[in-house]
């Protein structure tokens, strides 16, 4: 894995670009919200339909913006900047029974893999690849 950070325009929310694959299906480019708040990554239902996903129950929480029953499944998830990617494969993602949720990336695996650096004078965020020995 590359050491070179990841570097992308941050504004008024912390989003990153990330594409989801499953089943020999691809999303169009997403702007995810980096969720240091959350365990884990919560999709909407719609993108586990349209990837087909399998879906587990897992049970309900509550949310910032309400209680929502909650699914497991396994997907591929690509984060982008302006010329690499960093790849996710076989990852666990839950689903939100909800669509009027956005793409939540919480600490587990972004902040696991990478030093998540805020430059809100600068309009930046920086995911630094961290070397796991």
């Amino acid at each position: 894995m590359s050491e070179t950070p990841f570097i992308f325009e941050y504004k008024n929310y912390p989003l990153i670009p990330i594409k989801f694959l499953a089943n020999e299906r691809e999303t169009p480019m997403i702007d995810a919200l980096l969720d240091s708040g959350g365990d884990f990554i919560v999709i909407p239902y719609a993108i586990a339909k349209y990837l087909r996903l399998k879906l587990q129950k897992a049970g309900f929480v509550d949310t910032a913006a309400g209680e929502t029953t909650l699914f497991k499944t396994v997907l591929t998830m690509v984060i982008y900047d302006e010329d690499r990617q960093y790849t996710y494969k076989n990852l666990e993602v839950h689903v939100s029974d909800r669509n009027d949720l956005p793409v939540l990336l919480g600490r587990n695996p972004i902040f696991e893999d990478h030093e998540i650096i805020f430059q809100k004078h600068q309009n930046k965020l920086i995911l630094q690849p961290i070397q796991h020995h």
